[in-house]
């Protein structure tokens, strides 16, 4: 549906670009240092405000019970997995991910997108009303793997990281409604 003409402007040019550029350079310099590399609940929580904004006190309950020493181990081996087959690499990271409890498919691909954002993107209500034309809330794996497979293709197209694809198809969908 979205073409990457229709996004090419608006690169950089998200209602949050600064926040996202600080959040990425800070998790970026984690992952260069910290080895193995794995998230604090104090960074998560930082990925959770930037991913949930007005809506993170849903799940907020559920959450609770992730305790810093869980979080450390479950981005821990969630951040470090690798597999030649980058559909399972998908799968295993997000599975991880969503152990924790309030996490789903959304706020997992939040830390893979701010952790990898050369790699991954953040699935979005709106991102895929731009990229399917269906309105849809809930994802699943296999969404986040489709919508993985259409922001490569936009990505490689302009010639951008998968991250920044994402969050211009965001703030064309923001600025269209």
């Amino acid at each position: 549906m979205i073409s990457a003409d229709d996004i090419r402007s608006l690169r950089g040019n998200q209602i949050d670009a600064e926040d996202t550029i600080a959040l990425k350079a800070r998790i970026a310099h984690i992952r260069q240092d910290r080895r193995p590399f794995y998230l604090t609940a104090d960074e998560f929580q930082s990925i959770l405000e930037w991913k949930l904004g007005q809506q993170l006190g849903r799940g907020r309950k559920l959450r609770v019970a992730n305790t810093d020493e869980l979080i450390r181990a479950v981005t821990g081996f969630a951040l470090t997995i690798s597999h030649a087959d980058p559909d399972y690499e998908i799968e295993l990271k997000i599975g991880a991910l969503c152990l924790l409890r309030g996490v789903g498919v959304p706020v997992a691909s939040a830390v893979l997108a701010l952790a990898f954002p050369e790699k991954y993107a953040v699935i979005d209500y709106r991102a895929w009303r731009q990229c399917f034309g269906v309105e849809q809330t809930i994802f699943w794996v296999n969404d986040y793997k489709k919508y993985m497979r259409e922001i490569q293709r936009l990505a490689d197209e302009l010639g951008w990281p998968p991250q920044e694809v994402d969050h211009a198809i965001w703030e064309y969908d923001r600025r269209k409604r």
